[in-house]
């Protein structure tokens, strides 16, 4: 074995020859790069690795800061380890579950046997401010994967211990903390001291972990108020715990048990009771336009085409618009601040027009609606004329349908708004959380796979301007919803799995997105696949799988 290896940091653009067994610490520490807050984590071959991670090879490193999303990641999963840590140490007998990002924050449940007060948020803060300044290593620990599953079940960490028991793997790693252990998904920090800021504060009846800001780490992210958001979670946290399964290992043991068709049957049916009541809702408002909007791959268009065929079972026509036919031509799309289209703003749309045409059909005029010819980048018109009557319904869908600017000119007692997002219904384990954003991405990674003739790649590479347009256009306004749908369905990543598996494959070790890839890749081994063969052909998950009765 050579006594040195050479790594190529791509930081510095230079090549570094350093002992066998160095650290990626070790490493940043001779490379002299100056990251104001330290380096996170570090792809290596472009794939993510912990900072304790050695070399035995030479490697390709780039080193990532908390303004990327890897280091972001990194650094809020070691925020939960802390926090884990001071629940412990306050509350030895409690049960943390970290819940999903709400409010620009991660909304946690403290089950204490009592409401939680604001001193006990107040005194979590402290200890962990104490445990951070006590400036204490985190320790990687490797064993046999049934001592790993006996050592979490002799300290009551079920969940954890059934997420290990449904894996195959001979061996486990998780993470110590002085005398805490827990399991986490991917890389944490070495040293507590590299948590420079969050806080803990009471939210409604729970906790809420604020982080910094990816943008500027140097303060917190904004506190977001998202009520109607949180209301969502809790209801589904109430249909999880009718079924029994919350987390990934209840979900595994559910389908070893023979209970995979009464999982998706019951979502579906709880899909269908909240559309349902969004409909029966819009009836009682007697609104004659239906905005539904939502992030990309949220599922607006099947829950728009759903949508429709519950209002005609209530006796109501509907007519589907996309706001996508309202764009300008491609030549006079604004330009963002490199010169490329902006096709996310909602300048790129036809505001006047619009307004111009939904008021002329809810004064019963006849319009000839355009459609977008997405090829040749122009609006043309076909013989698409359409006229609505007294007590029929538009529903109209699209990324900007709750902007206030798209609608402005449209009386507000003729408008009934639905959000839809789809929020994860399912967790790793008490303490790892699915982002809604992973559910979205492997949506869209196989809709643009199997219909679009998009590769894994091209969709991951344009995942952060997608995401970048979201953030300003959309979830801004996302409260201002009448209604808030979540299309995420408990057993959809167990029939996505195998069909996304072999897409993700397909992306090189040699491309910076094979680190998301490989990333998404070992998620999705969590779950125990689940046959497709048994979804409705009205399921929201066939605009993604295939095989919907739809057409799009």
């Amino acid at each position: 074995m050579p006594q040195n290896v050479k790594i190529r940091c791509r930081n510095t653009q230079s090549v570094i020859s350093v002992p066998n067994g160095t650290t990626l610490r070790e490493l940043y520490d001779r490379c002299n790069i100056g990251m104001q807050y330290g380096p996170m984590c570090a792809r290596v071959n472009n794939k993510v690795q912990g900072m304790n991670y050695r070399f035995y090879n030479s490697k390709d490193v780039e080193f990532m800061d908390i303004t990327t999303y890897s280091g972001m990641r990194t650094y809020t999963r070691s925020l939960f380890l802390v926090l884990a840590k001071a629940v412990e140490d306050l509350y030895p007998h409690g049960r943390l579950i970290i819940g999903p990002n709400v409010s620009r924050g991660y909304y946690c449940e403290l089950l204490i046997g009592r409401p939680i007060t604001d001193q006990d948020a107040l005194d979590i803060h402290n200890r962990m401010l104490e445990i951070v300044r006590m400036d204490k290593h985190i320790h990687r620990v490797q064993c046999p994967i049934e001592e790993a599953i006996e050592l979490f079940r002799s300290r009551d960490m079920e969940s954890k211990a059934k997420l290990l028991e449904s894996q195959s793997h001979l061996y486990a790693y998780y993470y110590r903390l002085c005398d805490t252990i827990d399991y986490f998904h991917s890389c944490l920090l070495t040293k507590t001291s590299q948590l420079h800021l969050f806080q803990v504060i009471r939210y409604h009846d729970g906790l809420l972990l604020r982080v910094p800001s990816r943008k500027d780490p140097s303060r917190l992210e904004e506190l977001v108020p998202q009520e109607k958001m949180l209301n969502v979670i809790r209801e589904y946290r109430r249909w999880q715990d009718i079924l029994g399964v919350r987390t990934a290992g209840e979900f595994n043991e559910a389908i070893l048990n023979g209970r995979a068709t009464e999982l998706i049957n019951v979502s579906e049916a709880l899909q269908e009771k909240k559309l349902s009541e969004i409909v029966d809702n819009i009836l009682k408002s007697r609104a004659r336009i239906v905005l539904v909007a939502g992030p990309s791959s949220s599922g607006k268009t099947t829950t728009s085409k759903r949508l429709a065929i519950l209002l005609m079972a209530s006796g109501v026509r509907p007519h589907i618009i996309s706001t996508d036919d309202y764009f300008v031509n491609r030549v006079d799309t604004p330009k963002d601040a490199d010169g490329n289209y902006d096709f996310e703003c909602i300048q790129a749309i036809d505001i006047p027009l619009f307004n111009q045409h939904m008021n002329q059909l809810l004064a019963g005029e006849e319009v000839l609606l355009p459609h977008y010819n997405f090829k040749i980048g122009e609006r043309v018109y076909e013989d698409r004329r359409v006229k609505i009557g007294p007590d029929e319904i538009i529903i109209l869908e699209g990324n900007h349908a709750l902007n206030p600017m798209l609608s402005q000119q449209i009386p507000e007692n003729q408008k009934y708004r639905v959000f839809v997002s789809a929020l994860t219904t399912i967790a790793l384990d008490d303490h790892n959380s699915i982002p809604t954003l992973d559910i979205r991405l492997l949506r869209r990674i196989l809709r643009d796979y199997q219909f679009r003739g998009y590769s894994a790649l091209e969709t991951i590479r344009r995942c952060p301007s997608v995401s970048a347009g979201e953030e300003k256009w959309i979830f801004p306004y996302q409260e201002c919803a009448d209604a808030t749908f979540n299309s995420a369905l408990l057993y959809e990543l167990a029939v996505i799995k195998d069909r996304v598996m072999p897409i993700l494959e397909q992306v090189c070790e040699r491309e910076v997105e094979y680190a998301e890839a490989s990333r998404l890749r070992k998620f999705l081994r969590y779950f125990r696949s689940v046959p497709g063969d048994q979804i409705p052909p009205t399921s929201l998950l066939r605009e993604y799988a295939g095989g919907s009765s739809f057409k799009y």
